[in-house]
């Protein structure tokens, strides 16, 4: 079967555990997803659709030829293990199970134009009376050696709005009938924000 779909995060709740506990969890719409292609080992998944003023010729005709009405909104690539798809089927939430592991590609909240306390958190300066570097960066470099500013030094400047993958999160509930996939923790972007659902094999970050 497909190793992940689309889909878009709805926000935040919790569910409880047999015994009672509380588990925080993300609610994400996980497709359903038409195969659009069919490559060597990877298919190729869309999800939502364009209005027809809005697409180009070529995805209209590439949606046609997978049998679908209308250009799909996203197209990301999937592998597929030993399972076989054709062009036009449907893919569901079904493929993820509670208990297994799952990473999820989003793009962070956009945070601006951002100093170096808040983007990366550097203690800052003297918080003293009097003193006027209580947020700023510090020196920057070296005058004589090596006489320029290294290359990846933190400094102010935009924050967020970057694509991030979170790994190791358990798939706490799977709900079919509305396509929802409950996620222990958090993802990265905002409410409605598209994301990538991809199992993952090995150790949950929360066990």
């Amino acid at each position: 079967m497909a190793n992940g779909l689309i889909g878009r995060k709805l926000g935040m709740a919790r569910v409880f555990a047999e015994d009672g506990t509380s588990i925080p969890v993300t609610v994400i719409e996980a497709g359903p997803c038409r195969v659009v292609q069919v490559k060597d080992g990877a298919v190729q998944l869309g999800y939502g659709t364009k209005a027809p003023q809005r697409s180009s010729k070529a995805e209209l005709g590439h949606a046609k030829a997978a049998t679908l009405e209308a250009a799909p909104h996203i197209l990301r690539d999937f592998g597929t293990g030993e399972a076989s798809y054709k062009a036009g089927d449907t893919i569901t939430v079904g493929i993820f199970a509670a208990g297994e592991l799952v990473k999820v590609t989003g793009t962070t909240k956009g945070r601006g134009f951002q100093g170096v306390v808040h983007r990366y958190g550097i203690g800052g300066g003297p918080a003293s009376h009097g003193n006027t570097r209580h947020r700023k960066p510090g020196s920057v470099g070296a005058g004589t050696d090596p006489s320029r500013v290294i290359k990846g030094k933190r400094m102010p400047g935009h924050m967020g709005a970057e694509r991030h993958t979170e790994l190791g999160l358990r798939v706490v509930r799977v709900d079919a009938e509305r396509n929802l996939l409950f996620v222990r923790g958090a993802v990265p972007g905002a409410r409605h924000g598209i994301l990538v659902v991809n199992k993952q094999h090995g150790r949950s970050r929360h066990d």
